[in-house]
């Protein structure tokens, strides 16, 4: 079973990142979920970037808010694709510090940065990147577009059916 390694700052980020557990959980992927902070664990945080590839991990989503140092750090060390979520914290700067901190990433340190508490779509990008080589979580990704097509289609009969 593929397997995603979601780490967040502190347990303030969890009710956002919960979203991409909920997704990866629909397209069966197993989920391993942590608090790694890239100021408070160091430790903790050199250990896991160093080793999730090694525990059958294949993508990472790290959330994190105000300066959002822990994508960054673990695409630094991490030969995985991370995909990181800026978090709008209580000591954010409505949310732009950890939108830049994710995003401004040097040349050969990866991150792909989704919205400001974009955690559903950091899921659903890990998923394309699991399915890109797992034929059965691709077909549950192709099976979720679909999903999203009908709602439109049937919300603009909604709407014509009212005009």
């Amino acid at each position: 079973m593929p397997k995603v390694a979601i780490v967040m700052g502190s347990t303030s980020d969890l009710p956002v990142m919960q979203e991409a557990i909920d997704v990866l959980r629909s397209f069966d992927i197993e989920v391993d979920v942590d608090i790694v902070s890239a100021h408070r664990t160091p430790d903790k945080l050199y250990e896991f970037s160093k080793n999730a590839h090694k525990k059958g991990v294949s993508v990472i989503i790290a959330g994190a808010g105000g300066a959002a140092h822990l994508p960054g750090m673990v695409a630094s060390m991490s030969p995985l694709p991370v995909i990181g979520v800026p978090v709008k914290s209580s000591n954010s700067i409505d949310g732009w510090d950890s939108v830049l901190s994710i995003l401004q990433m040097p040349g050969g340190v990866p991150v792909a940065t989704v919205a400001l508490n974009g955690a559903k779509n950091a899921g659903i990008l890990a998923a394309q990147i699991i399915g890109s080589s797992n034929s059965e979580v691709l077909d549950k990704v192709i099976a979720y577009k679909e999903g999203l097509k009908s709602k439109v289609i049937d919300g603009a009969k909604q709407i014509k059916g009212n005009f």
